[in-house]
């Protein structure tokens, strides 16, 4: 029984006391939410070192990091690594994205390590090991595309990120339109290329129900990629990611009559003035499915900086109701991410979550804010160091600027706090 399932027999799973007990919620309140699939839960029933997180309506906004191999990066030790970044800075839930190497051993090794949900794209090693084998991609057969969905689904992954909603009329839509940056999903490529190769629909939306059969005997949360999400401003909200968005919301409600957890993936690169708009479109065509999104990135023109340009998008987008950030990293566009990327990149997407939370008015985070201006008036080195979101960081820099009096290094005997505690 799923968790989707469970709840609508009014069962109040251990991964539903574990995440009320997370949140501060009503244990039944939570259920019903889940039981609606305004919340879902990614919790495989063959993740077992797994400590569950609930991801949408009125719990804290979520984040999560990317790690994984690539062509020019194969190695598992680099990935063990940014593993332990993710635990000890704090990500909610972690992608394996690995294209390089023995994805299979990749995958395994980081799952034994992830006590936080994991996720992962399937096709990216259903491409890579069909050509590993001296075959073609887009003259594989859908049978064999579900066997390796069935074994990544095996081996544990709690959600998937699955680009059924890539149909024949929204490529078309992309075509009419021709896009500054046409398509930039790996997997929404590699789908069109099988899709205009065979002539045929996309097998993933053709074959949606059987996904769902083993979406279900695991309990994976199906993750709707947006394989058309917008890869410029200039690319933002048009027809091809509307087009897809209209199908991600009827999978949503397949998915839910099917007993799936199920959330939808969103752009992207976006202005910051249609972000809250794609939030609310999203949650209106999307039965208010928990909302995944990718930044979003403000501007094209930061390369080296695109964790602050996401953070910002993502503030946003938090606010307005999108319920899940993905990180992005300082590399975004220019490179795989070292383990000082990944670190950057969760601190950057975790301060921008905490901000849509303070919008959000989730409660009690506001406090922690409070504590922290409380200990700063008081100059409290030790609370500050707790209460800051990178206390390792906080740590070096009070080290290395030391001051010799008890205030920061810039300010010393002139600190506010001193000259007015002083006069009073």
């Amino acid at each position: 029984m799923t968790q989707i399932e469970a709840a609508r027999n009014g069962i109040v799973t251990p991964e539903i006391k574990t995440v009320a007990g997370q949140e501060a919620a009503d244990e039944e309140k939570l259920r019903d939410l889940v039981a609606e699939g305004l919340v879902v839960i990614p919790a495989n029933k063959n993740h077992h070192n797994l400590n569950p997180i609930g991801i949408g309506k009125f719990l804290k906004t979520k984040v999560n990091a990317n790690i994984g191999t690539s062509g020019d990066f194969e190695q598992i030790g680099n990935e063990l690594d940014k593993m332990e970044i993710v635990l000890t800075y704090k990500a909610d839930t972690v992608m394996d994205l690995s294209t390089g190497g023995d994805i299979k051993k990749i995958r395994r090794a980081l799952l034994n390590k992830a006590t936080i949900p994991f996720g992962n794209v399937p096709i990216y090693e259903i491409c890579i090991n069909t050509v590993k084998k001296g075959k073609i991609f887009v003259e594989l057969e859908i049978d064999e595309m579900l066997d390796y969905i069935t074994e990544q689904a095996e081996d544990g992954v709690d959600f998937m990120t699955i680009h059924a909603g890539l149909t024949l009329k929204a490529v078309d839509r992309v075509k009419m339109q021709k896009r500054k940056a046409g398509i930039v999903s790996r997997g929404g490529s590699l789908l069109i290329g099988w899709m205009l190769h065979n002539n045929d629909e996309n097998p993933f939306y053709k074959h949606f129900d059987r996904i769902l059969e083993i979406a279900k005997n695991y309990d994976v949360t199906l993750s709707l990629g947006d394989g058309l999400r917008p890869g410029s401003l200039a690319d933002g909200s048009d027809w091809g990611q509307i087009e897809e968005l209209l199908t991600l919301g009827e999978l949503v409600k397949r998915s839910r009559e099917a007993g799936v957890q199920v959330m939808v993936e969103g752009p992207g690169h976006l202005p910051i003035d249609q972000i809250d708009m794609n939030i609310k479109l999203q949650k209106s065509l999307c039965l208010n499915a928990p909302f995944y999104v990718l930044g979003p990135i403000v501007t094209d023109i930061a390369p080296g900086y695109d964790h602050i340009t996401s953070a910002i998008g993502g503030s946003i987008a938090g606010a307005a109701g999108a319920d899940f950030l993905c990180y992005v990293t300082p590399n975004e566009h220019l490179g795989l991410p070292d383990s000082d990327d990944v670190k950057n990149g969760i601190i950057a997407s975790r301060i921008a979550s905490h901000v849509a939370d303070i919008a959000k008015g989730v409660p009690n985070i506001l406090e922690h804010d409070n504590r922290m201006a409380e200990a700063r008036k008081e100059l409290d080195w030790q609370k500050q160091e707790k209460y800051s979101i990178d206390p390792i960081k906080f740590r070096k820099i009070r080290t290395s600027r030391h001051s010799s009096t008890d205030a920061c290094s810039m300010c010393g005997e002139f600190c506010v706090y001193k000259i007015l505690k002083n006069l009073l």
